[in-house]
This record gives C-alpha cells, sequence and structure tokens, in this order.
C-alpha cells in the first residue's frame, strides 16, 4: 500500500512538473489540495504530499492558509540558480569524460533528435526535453547525491525559462548538446567542463529574462493533459 502511494505522488508530481515546465501552469497560480486531488482522481493527503515534494524541489510555495502557488522566481533567483546549476553540471561532465559510452552516446544523441524535431513548435516542450536531457547526463554519472542535486536545479532553471525567458530559438541548444556529448565522450574532463560552461551561460544570456503575460483558465483545465 506504502509503495502504491508512493507511486501516486510520484505520479502527480511529474505531471505537475511538467506542466510548470511547459509554462502551463504560470508562477502564482494556486494549486489547492482539493483541485489537484480532483484532477488525479486521488485523495487531498496524496496532494498534499505531492505539493509538500514540490515545494521541497522550490517549484511550489506553501502558504500558511495551505494553498499552494507555482514559485515566482525573481530575475536575480534566475542567475543564483544558474550559477549553481554552472558549479554542479561541471561535476556531471567532469565524472563522465572519457568513460561515456557509445550506447550512452546514442541514447544522448536519440533525446536530443526528439529536441531538434520539437523546437519549431512552442517555447514550453523545448525547455522540458532541454531539461531531460541534462537531468539524463546527471544519471548516467550513476551518483544519487549528485542527480538528486542537478534534478533539482534543473527543473528550477527550467521553471526559470519558461516563465522569465525572452522567446529565442533553440538552434543553439540542440548544436550545443551535440558538441557536448561528443566532448564528453572524447575527454578530457577539462574541456568538457569548460564547454558545459559556456553552454549554460549561453543560455542564460540568450534567454534573460522578460515577463510574459498573465492567464486565467481553471485548474483542471490546465492540468487535465498531464493526467495519464
Amino acid at each position: 500500500m506504502a509503495q502504491l502511494k508512493g507511486d501516486k505522488t510520484e505520479a502527480i508530481c511529474r505531471a505537475i512538473r511538467r506542466a510548470i515546465i511547459e509554462g502551463a501552469l504560470l508562477p502564482g497560480d494556486r494549486l489547492p489540495e482539493d483541485g489537484v486531488g480532483e484532477s488525479f482522481g486521488v485523495s487531498r493527503t496524496l496532494a498534499r504530499h505531492a505539493l509538500g515534494q514540490l515545494a521541497a524541489e522550490g517549484l511550489v510555495d506553501l502558504r500558511r492558509n495551505r494553498i499552494a502557488t507555482v514559485a515566482v522566481p525573481t530575475p536575480e533567483e534566475a542567475r543564483d540558480i544558474f550559477d549553481i546549476r554552472i558549479a554542479l553540471e561541471r561535476q556531471v561532465v567532469g565524472h563522465l569524460a572519457g568513460v561515456l559510452t557509445q550506447k550512452q552516446a546514442t541514447e544522448l544523441r536519440a533525446l536530443v533528435e526528439v529536441e531538434d524535431n520539437a523546437r519549431h513548435g512552442p517555447d514550453g516542450p523545448a525547455i522540458r526535453l532541454a531539461t531531460e536531457f541534462h537531468v539524463r547526463l546527471a544519471e548516467m554519472t550513476e551518483k544519487p547525491i549528485l542527480i538528486r542535486y542537478v534534478t533539482e536545479i534543473c527543473y528550477r532553471a527550467g521553471l526559470a525559462l519558461s516563465t522569465l525567458a525572452r522567446p529565442h530559438s533553440s538552434d543553439c541548444a540542440v548544436n550545443e548538446h551535440l558538441e557536448l556529448i561528443e566532448t564528453i565522450r572524447t575527454g578530457p574532463p577539462e574541456a568538457a567542463m569548460a564547454l558545459m560552461d559556456k553552454h549554460l551561460e549561453a543560455v542564460a544570456e540568450r534567454a534573460m529574462l522578460s515577463s510574459k503575460g498573465a492567464r486565467t483558465r481553471e485548474l483542471a483545465d490546465i492540468l487535465a493533459p498531464y493526467v495519464n
């Protein structure tokens, strides 16, 4: 039973993360426990656990009245997030440089191909796919603590990009991801770390930073596409 509850909680978290990163949920949008529970067909208790997990990840703010809202990053916080992200992802590529297998490189190129196919559509899915590329890189280190913190910071960066960034072409990001794969595969670590620094700084520079207008929609309508 505990495992089932854990699976349901993670499914809700995964869906809401995706809705946030894709910009379907905007900063400040309310996430009442009853509304989240109804959308996913679960109890308020399970909805509360999921929202608590997302709050721990920095994607959701919990208020005293128990009404959760999507976090509202400022441009200054976005810059801090990218600084921390650069430091963490230097560790990722440092561990993988020169030891990335051909099978892993093939998997990463397949992710970039999906990202490339999405680049002419809305910004939201492209941001999510780029985020998932970096998370998968971290997972390949097989270092649980590093994976945990990189995953969290990548999603927080994705929130900042989806809500604060100006529209821009993702062509550069796709090309940079392909270059990263090759540099990580061949090494040395110093070259891979320098390229990751350059890539993430370029992402921040291309995206920084403008506010988008608010939209008014019902929570159930927003979450409907993300409910399995």
